[in-house]
């Protein structure tokens, strides 16, 4: 089995023994919904760190990539608040932005409970993280690094992004147009609100530009997973790539981040706390781990050629 690809990996955050603390309670505030692969592997990266912790941990899902309504949005954080002042948990984890616009922000920063985020995408500064009770791990993608193993089977440098009709999608475009802008020459930016639109502009594009990424299909309304790999394979002309893994039924080649890398880091900084290191002693970091996966039967239908060097590496194939 190959390991993770890594980029400038630190040490991690020092585990505290087991039984070298007093028992904590932390409680895992999910943005979104049990069956959402990204949370999942964020809800499981953080339970495999604290099993044998003797520490007890609490899952709260607000659901809100299906219900997707601020009015909904402000219920579910809510009702997340009603719990924490409850069962006043020793630590917080909050994953992803909704739970720290709605949640964190709104009632949790300022106060004396500890919160660990995960999973806010490229900057934390806009929420106004760290704070003296909050800190965290940022995401980041390495769109460049994406383009850049896909380059060599491209017919040019032109590239297009195509995802969901969300703020998350638009924020994620935003910021690697912003950040990458110089190494990567975007040409186009689609979002679809439904599997239909979806088909429309996938089609489109393969003309268009010479490398599309397809950033998330998490929001497209009416997607099938099967439906959707059939079109893709009879459709796809160019090389095409995602961050997430678990896109990897729908593009060439994922350079993903690791969900559970997320997770570990966030239990191991509850476990920190609770065993009496401040919050502000710990600074906010990114994710540094990422795995490559090959489908390669995208890759055959669309003639697209990956590197030798590259299929070398992967971590999986797709066949």
């Amino acid at each position: 089995m190959k390991t993770r690809y890594t980029r400038n990996l630190l040490a991690a955050s020092a585990i505290i023994a087991c039984g070298s603390a007093q028992a904590g309670e932390v409680l895992f505030v999910d943005s979104y919904h049990e069956g959402y692969a990204w949370s999942d592997g964020i809800a499981a990266g953080i339970q495999e760190t604290l099993d044998g912790s003797g520490h007890n941990l609490t899952i709260f899902r607000m659901d809100t990539k299906r219900n997707k309504g601020d009015d909904f949005k402000v219920e579910a954080s809510q009702k997340a608040f009603d719990l924490i002042q409850e069962s006043k948990p020793d630590v917080v984890i909050a994953c992803d932005d909704n739970a720290a616009k709605f949640l964190i922000v709104e009632h949790l920063d300022g106060t004396d409970i500890p919160v660990v985020f995960c999973g806010l995408n490229w900057d934390a500064s806009g929420y106004g993280f760290p704070t003296a009770n909050v800190t965290g791990m940022v995401e980041v993608a390495s769109a460049d690094e994406l383009v850049g193993m896909l380059a060599p089977g491209a017919a040019g440098d032109r590239v297009g992004f195509i995802g969901a009709e969300t703020a998350s999608e638009h924020k994620n475009y935003e910021a690697i147009a912003s950040k990458f802008g110089d190494q990567i020459n975007f040409t186009a930016a689609d979002y679809v609100s439904n599997f239909e639109d979806f088909k429309t502009k996938f089609v489109e594009l393969q003309d268009q530009v010479d490398i599309l990424i397809f950033s998330n299909y998490a929001g497209i309304e009416g997607w099938e997973d099967g439906a959707a790999e059939e079109f893709i394979l009879a459709n796809t002309k160019i090389p095409t790539g995602s961050m997430q893994p678990f896109m990897q039924n729908f593009v060439t080649l994922v350079f993903g981040k690791v969900a559970e890398e997320q997770g570990a880091w966030s239990a191991n900084a509850a476990m920190e706390i609770m065993g009496g290191k401040a919050v502000s002693d710990i600074p906010v970091t990114h994710n540094k781990e990422g795995l490559i996966i090959i489908n390669g039967k995208i890759a055959e239908a669309s003639g697209v050629e990956l590197q030798a060097e590259l299929v070398e590496i992967a971590n999986s194939i797709v066949e």
